[in-house]
């Protein structure tokens, strides 16, 4: 779908951004996560503009000099350098796609200098440690599905309700696929490959990705089904047993009973919850054990690009931030494979 240029009557700051951002929405498939993100940052800007050069102003005489102010009230109000730095990736952005339907003849942003960032690694927690707290989820059972309990409560707390089954398979879909949070709740039950040993992905702009389904990860999972399924069934929703959403949530109400799909939210407190109560770091999250899949998987001697591929990265930069090496191991790959370290 090509990109469409606002009407003359719509080029105004605001309604300049809202096309933008309807433009990720509908062209790009962009995530609710970055749809979120953009909106707060590309309308603050817009709002500035208006402010500073009045909402009848063109946008082709933004210089480079307003987005600097902008960035500077941004530090004024306290924000970090890291949401300062995001905001103006979003200013960026928004720029490029202004010049791409021909409202600006260049992308003043790229002028304005990104803050710099304090380098720092996010600690992933070690090959023996995630596995402690898989081992202690316990094995994964098959036999007879209970249909009461677990997973079946009211208000908020519905959807993290335990369900040990269910958060056995997302810790193992997550750290042994590597996929994102988003990527995990929008996994249908035709996203499994069971005779490709892979699941069907749909990662950043709805691209479409086959990942290795490892055998921990699909025995976590036929442990899940029959729960998945009973659950269903009980609920008068048998439909949704062979479609639908694979991770689930209910509801309870006075009449009501009702599944829906698992939420990143509910993942995110669900994984926090586990590590917790297994000793790892307070900061662990979903992305956690994204990183922890690449960096482990380098570890072992894995390719960087076949990381990349299963990761779903566009660019090999990317992946790099991903994973992480020790100065040891960086030390004992170089001088097993350097010519002049021997």
């Amino acid at each position: 779908m090509s990109t469409k240029r606002p009407k003359k009557d719509e080029r105004d700051f605001l309604s300049l951004a809202e096309s933008f951002l309807a433009m990720l929405r509908d062209e790009r498939g962009a995530s609710e996560h970055t749809l979120r993100a953009y909106s707060r940052e590309v309308r603050g800007f817009a709002e500035f503009l208006n402010e500073m050069l009045g909402e009848g102003a063109a946008v082709s005489i933004v210089e480079h000099t307003h987005i600097r102010a902008y960035m500077g009230t941004l530090l004024d109000k306290g924000l970090t350098k890291t949401s300062v730095a995001r905001a103006l990736a979003a200013v960026r952005s928004w720029f490029k796609w202004l010049a791409k339907v021909g409202l600006v003849e260049s992308n003043p942003a790229l002028l304005v200098s990104t803050p710099k960032l304090p380098k720092h690694l996010p600690r992933v927690p070690s090959m023996e440690e995630v596995n402690r707290v898989l081992d202690s989820m316990g094995p994964a059972r098959t036999g007879p599905a209970r249909t009461t309990g677990d997973g079946d409560v009211t208000g908020q707390e519905a959807e993290v309700a335990a369900w040990p089954e269910r958060e056995r398979a997302i810790f193992e879909l997550l750290y042994g696929c590597g996929i994102r949070n988003s990527e995990l709740v929008g996994l249908d039950m035709n996203a499994i490959r069971w005779n490709d040993d892979a699941i069907r992905v749909f990662g950043k702009g709805k691209k479409e990705r086959l990942v290795p389904l490892g055998d921990a990860a699909a025995e976590a999972i036929r442990a899940y089904l029959p729960l998945r399924q009973a659950k269903l069934e009980t609920a008068g929703l048998a439909k949704l047993v062979h479609d639908g959403p694979l991770l689930i949530r209910f509801r309870v109400g006075a009449r009501v009973r009702c599944a829906a799909r698992l939420t990143t939210r509910s993942v995110g407190r669900i994984v926090k919850s586990i590590a917790l109560s297994r000793g790892l770091a307070a900061d662990v999250h979903p992305h956690t054990l994204r990183h922890a899949f690449g960096t482990h998987m380098l570890e072992e001697g894995a390719d960087l690009r076949a990381i990349q591929e299963m990761l779903g990265h566009e660019r090999l930069s990317t992946t790099q931030r991903y994973t992480q090496l020790t100065v040891g191991q960086v030390q004992r790959v170089y001088d097993e494979t350097h010519p002049r370290a021997r």
